[in-house]
């Protein structure tokens, strides 16, 4: 059975992830790329699944860290004969992709054991492994299963069934490495490089990006963490950025709300831009521009809400029937069907991000701008549609005022690149059109009965999404009808001092059963309080938010408060993002109110 998701720690390339639990089980292995088949897939299912674990053999207790601002992983293992240090990671350069493990005796001897059991395409091969002549007195394991190669150099492994296993001993002042590389099986054998050349080149360019992140106030561990996290979820060759690390890890323990979030999202792109850019990396924005440009080239009827790493379009969902799922929860899903559906949200929210990138002085090249122009005329023909809404509901189509906001959002920047930054385009008709979907907001988005918007038209219901319309600025954090949806959302979304993304059980979401608290909507309202002088609230929320996340700093999609165990798809990027923007928040460092926007007559601002 595998671990608690907060027992696990991410290892990257920047292309591909790893998840390594606290008991020294690499439980989920994609490569070459995030969205690749898992050649370890134990993570949702059993060992049989696919595993490498390397622990000691004695009983022994694992703390952990992260080097400085890397996904660098170093676990102290302390037993009754001895400590030893695993130095574990994924280099960042080369065409290959790898997995190194560094054992570094600390005092006395400690006897570590491995066992590898190698499952490409999520369980469904049993690849044929031999031993290799060994190469600078160093063991080769080599296991060949359809397109994929894996080649493990170290200590010697013998075969026990279907596995593989071994034992050494480390002293202190010693280390023994081991190198797992996955190649394309068509192609020659690789040869493992030097792993001190490999640990200096990664921890050299983890150091570069830790460099470059601007952050001044609270919380600035979990802050730089949080930007470590993002920057390992964005393949550092395309560009895009991947929603998390993982498939089906359920919302909710034993359901069947599991999803696939290995691909980029253009709504959690976007926001990630946006954050990026107020902490300094502007080379990181314009690299995702430039994969939007490329993704999203064609037709703007035929734009999407996510897309593969390069740009993909196909991404049909499947079931895995082989894998029993996280705990059982099943399906196991590969693909996303969400990718079919229409999010109106989406449009807006990459106008606002393209907005953000040229009022922090990044230049639009022309293809940019006439993109957007293309992007302006869809929205004008859908802006008044029903749609699938944020949290990509299954179930009917609804004019959810989270999207209708956004849509405003779109029409809104497009006046202030006309107007602000001096570009071509009618102002005055998308003004208008702007205008017209805020008076359609007003009309039909608040409630006769509480006085706070509401999750769609018809409806007194509140989503957590509403958080999002000051941070767009279409209405000031202290407008009245703001905080009488706040009101209402810590009356009916609030669940143990967690924020629910809407109440699952009204069936809007066309999906059985029930979720746990959406940790992003919690620090949307720890955004609100600070925004709105509600200081002590903020932090303790706050508080209780960052004692959630694992000894590492990662966070995941959702936190069972019962159970006390996070929940969902983990390192979720939508919630890292959250963070960042909530301790901005509190740092008093995000804007009063956006250039050019004017907030209603009356509104103040914190």
């Amino acid at each position: 059975m595998p671990l608690p998701i907060e027992d696990y720690a991410l290892l990257g390339d920047s292309r591909g992830a790893a998840l390594v639990g606290r008991d020294g089980s690499i439980d989920w292995l994609c490569v070459p790329r995030f969205d690749s088949s898992a050649v370890f897939s134990a993570l949702l299912g059993g060992p049989e699944h696919g595993r490498w674990s390397l622990a000691p053999v004695a009983p022994s207790h694992a703390d952990r860290s992260y080097q400085n601002g890397s996904v660098i992983l170093r676990t102290r293992w302390t037993t009754d004969d001895g400590e030893a240090d695993t130095i574990e990671f994924m280099p960042t350069d080369g065409d290959t992709s790898s997995v190194v493990r560094r054992v570094v005796g600390v005092s006395g001897t400690v006897r570590f054991r491995q066992e590898l059991i190698v499952r490409p395409d999520f369980a469904d091969i049993v690849p044929w492994v031999r031993q290799l002549p060994q190469v600078a007195d160093a063991h080769r394991l080599l296991a060949i299963g359809g397109p994929d190669g894996v080649l493990v150099t170290g200590p010697r492994l013998h075969a026990d069934g279907t596995r593989h296993v071994g034992e050494f001993e480390v002293a202190a002042g010693e280390t023994v490495d081991i190198v797992l590389t996955w190649f394309p099986s068509w192609r020659e054998v690789p040869v493992a490089d030097d792993v001190d050349v490999l640990l200096g080149g990664t921890v050299a360019r983890w150091a570069d990006w830790e460099r470059t992140c601007t952050h001044e106030g609270p919380h600035g561990d979990h802050v730089r963490r949080s930007l470590t996290l993002l920057r390992a979820l964005t393949h550092d060759r395309t560009g895009g950025i991947v929603a998390a690390a993982t498939t089906s890890l359920p919302e909710a323990f034993g359901g069947s709300r599991n999803w696939d979030y290995r691909f980029v999202w253009l709504r959690d792109a976007s926001l990630t831009v946006s954050t990026l850019l107020r902490h300094g990396f502007r080379d990181e924005v314009e690299h995702w521009r430039s994969w939007l440009l490329r993704a999203i080239a064609g037709d703007p009827d035929d734009v999407q809400i996510m897309y593969g790493l390069a740009g993909e379009r196909e991404l049909p969902e499947r079931v895995v029937a082989r894998l029993p799922g996280y705990e059982g929860a099943s399906p196991v899903r590969i693909g996303n069907g969400a990718v079919e559906q229409f999010q109106a949200d989406v449009l807006g929210e990459t106008l606002v991000c393209l907005d953000d990138a040229r009022s922090a002085g990044l230049a639009d090249p022309p293809e940019s701008w006439a993109l957007q122009r293309a992007l302006l005329k869809r929205l004008e023909r859908t802006r008044t549609d029903p749609d699938n809404g944020i949290w990509e509901i299954r179930g009917e189509q609804r004019r959810f005022v989270h999207s209708r906001a956004m849509v405003w959002a779109g029409f809104d920047r497009a006046v202030r690149g006309v107007r602000e930054h001096g570009l071509p385009g009618d102002a005055t008709r998308w003004e208008a059109l702007r205008d017209e979907v805020r008076a359609d907001i007003d009309a039909h988005g608040v409630s006769t009965a509480h006085g706070g918007f509401t999750q769609y038209f018809g409806t007194d219901e509140v989503d957590a999404a509403l958080l999002q319309l000051p941070q767009v600025g279409f209405c000031a954090p202290d407008d009245p009808r703001m905080l009488a949806t706040v009101e209402r959302i810590e009356g009916d979304l609030m669940a143990d001092g967690f924020v629910l993304r809407y109440r699952a059980e009204t069936g809007v979401d066309g999906v059985p059963g029930t979720e746990n608290p959406f940790l992003t909507c919690s620090f949307w309202l720890v955004e609100q309080y600070a925004r709105t002088g509600r200081t002590a609230d903020a932090e303790a929320l706050m508080g209780r938010l960052l004692a959630v996340a694992n000894d590492l700093g990662m966070l995941s999609e959702e936190y069972d408060p019962v159970a006390k165990r996070q929940a969902g798809n983990t390192p979720q990027a939508l919630t890292h993002l959250a963070l960042i923007r909530a301790a901005d928040a509190l740092a008093g460092t995000l804007p009063s109110w956006p250039k050019g926007l004017h907030p209603r007559e009356g509104a103040t601002y914190t």
